[in-house]
C-alpha cells in the first residue's frame, strides 16, 4: 500500500494493482486444477487437429466442445501458440495429457487473455462519479472499483486454480458496459453480441440489453416526466443495431449453417439432458427445491407412505450431472425454469422500459436478470454468481445501499464458490486450504473496512 501511495500521480496506482495480481496469478500456476484444465486441453487439440466440420461431432473425451463458434476460434487461435510448447497436447488421444509445458501454457494463456479485462476495468473507472476531495488513496472511488475488480477473489479462484477464462470473457461484458455508459451505444451492442458467441451463460442478461438499447437508444427522447416520446423513434437505429447483431452471428454460425450442422451446434450448447442442477448445486431456489424432495422421501419412507422399490437409487442428491426425476415433488422440466426466470425478471424489465435512470438503470436491470436467472434457471453452475458480483462493483462505489448489498453478495457468493477447491480425500492440502481461508478473510474483511458508505452523498 505503501508503494501504491508513493505512485498515485498519473494514474500509476492503477497499473501497480494490475502489475501485483499478475505476480498472484503466477504464483498460483501449480495449484489444483480442475477437470476444466482437460477439457479446455482437449478442445484446443479438436481445433487444431480436426476440419471444421468435425469440431461439433468429435466425441473422443467425454468433455467435448458445448462453447459457441467464436470460442471454438479462441481455441483455434491459442492452440497455433500452444504447439511450440508441446504438440502433444494438441493431440484428441491424448486425453488427461498434462505435461509441464502444457500446464504453463494454458496457465499463461488465462494470465495473458487477462489483459482485455484489465482493460476494461479502466474503462469502467473512467465511469465512476466519486467525490474528489478525498486525499487518501484508498478512498478514491477508482482506486476501490480497481480493487473490487482486479482482485475478485471468486475470480482467482474460478480462473487461476479451478482454470477457466472468465476474465477474458466479463472483460467483453465490462467492457460494453462502460461503452454504455459513454454513450457509445453501437460499440456496446457490437461487444455484447460478440461476447454472446463466445459464451452463450450471457444471454442470463440479454434481455437487459435489448430493453434498454430500444428504449435509451432507438427513442431518442423523453416526455419531461420521463414516458415515452413515440414520434421520436428512430427506425435507422433500429436497423443499426439488428444488422450489427445479424452480421456477428452470420460471422460466428454461418460456416455451421453452410454445412448444415446448425442443429448439432445447438445441441451442444443446450444440452438439457445435464439435468435440473450441476454437480456442485449452486445456492438457489432448485437447490432447496431438492433438498426438500429428499426430507419429504425420508420422511415418507419412515412413515412407510412410499414404497422404497419405487424409489430410485439414484436420486438429485447424489452428485452426478444427469436428468433425474423427484421422488415426492414434481420434477423440474427446461420449461418450468425458463417460466420461473422469465417471471423473475418481469419487474426489472418493465421498470427499465417505464422509468428509465439511464445507464446505472441498465446495470441495476443487468444485476437482477442475472440474479433471478441464478436463482431459477436450468443446469446453473455456481460460477455464474460472478455475473452480478462482477457488475455489482460498479454501483456499490455509489451508494451506501448498493455498498451494503455487495458486500452480502459477495461474501455469500465466493463462500459458495469453495467447493471449486478440491483437496483429495486422505490428504490435507494445507497450503490450497490455508490460501482458501486467508484471502477469503482478508478479502471480507477489507470489504468491510474500507469507507465506502462515506462516497454517498447525504440521504442516498
Amino acid at each position: 500500500m505503501a508503494a501504491l501511495s508513493v505512485m498515485t500521480g498519473g494514474g500509476s496506482w492503477f497499473l501497480a494493482l494490475a502489475l501485483g495480481v499478475t505476480l498472484l496469478k503466477c504464483l498460483l500456476i501449480p495449484t489444483y486444477h480442475s477437470t476444466d484444465f482437460e477439457v479446455h486441453r482437449n478442445w484446443l487439440a479438436i481445433t487444431h487437429s480436426l476440419p471444421i466440420s468435425q469440431w461439433y461431432y468429435e466425441a473422443t473425451s467425454e468433455w467435448t466442445l458445448d462453447y459457441p463458434p467464436f470460442f471454438a476460434w479462441f481455441e483455434y487461435a491459442l492452440s497455433h501458440v500452444a504447439k511450440y510448447f508441446d504438440q502433444e497436447m494438441l493431440n484428441v488421444h491424448n486425453l488427461n495429457y498434462s505435461s509441464s509445458r502444457t500446464l504453463l501454457f494454458q496457465r499463461f494463456s488465462v494470465i495473458f487473455t487477462d489483459a482485455l479485462f484489465v482493460y476494461a476495468v479502466h474503462e469502467c473507472c473512467k465511469c465512476v462519479d466519486g467525490k474528489k476531495a478525498c486525499k487518501e488513496l484508498t478512498e478514491k472511488p477508482k482506486f476501490i472499483l480497481s480493487v473490487l475488480l482486479l482482485w475478485n477473489f471468486g475470480l482467482l479462484i474460478v480462473d487461476h486454480i479451478h482454470f477457466q477464462y472468465n476474465g477474458f470473457l466479463f472483460g467483453l461484458m465490462l467492457l460494453s458496459i462502460a461503452r454504455l455508459f459513454q454513450k457509445r451505444h453501437m460499440e456496446g451492442a457490437f461487444l455484447f453480441a460478440v461476447l454472446l458467441h463466445f459464451k452463450h451463460i450471457y444471454l442470463y442478461v440479454a434481455p437487459a440489453y435489448g430493453i434498454y438499447l430500444l428504449r435509451s437508444y432507438c427513442f431518442t427522447a423523453n416526455k419531461p416526466d420521463g414516458s415515452i416520446r413515440w414520434n421520436t423513434f428512430s427506425f435507422v437505429r433500429l436497423i443499426s443495431l439488428g444488422l450489427t447483431v445479424f452480421l456477428v452471428s452470420a460471422l460466428s454460425l454461418g460456416p455451421f449453417l453452410a454445412l448444415n450442422q446448425l442443429p448439432q451446434v445447438f445441441s451442444r450448447l443446450f444440452p438439457f439432458k445435464r439435468g435440473l442442477c450441476h454437480a456442485y448445486w449452486a445456492p438457489n431456489f432448485w437447490a432447496l427445491y431438492n433438498a426438500l424432495d429428499k426430507v419429504l422421501s425420508v420422511i415418507g419412507l419412515q412413515l412407510k407412505l412410499l414404497d422404497p422399490k419405487k424409489i430410485p437409487k439414484a436420486s438429485m442428491t447424489s452428485g452426478l450431472v444427469q436428468q433425474f426425476q423427484h421422488t415426492v415433488l414434481p420434477s423440474v422440466t427446461p420449461l418450468v425454469t425458463l417460466i420461473c426466470t422469465l417471471i423473475a425478471i418481469l419487474p426489472s424489465i418493465f421498470c427499465l422500459w417505464f422509468k428509465p435512470q439511464g445507464p446505472r438503470g441498465f446495470l441495476r436491470c443487468l444485476i437482477l436478470c442475472a440474479l433471478s436467472s441464478f436463482m431459477f434457471g436450468w443446469h446453473v453452475h455456481e460460477k455464474a454468481i460472478l455475473l452480478a458480483i462482477l457488475p455489482m462493483s460498479l454501483l456499490s462505489v455509489g451508494k451506501a445501499g448498493d455498498a451494503s448489498i455487495f458486500l452480502i453478495l459477495t461474501t455469500t457468493g465466493h463462500y459458495s464458490l469453495f467447493p471449486l477447491l478440491f483437496t483429495a480425500p486422505g490428504k490435507k492440502n494445507l497450503f490450497l486450504i490455508g490460501w482458501k481461508l486467508s484471502t477469503s478473510l482478508a478479502w471480507a474483511l477489507w470489504k468491510s473496512s474500507v469507507n465506502l458508505y462515506s462516497l454517498s452523498p447525504p440521504g442516498s
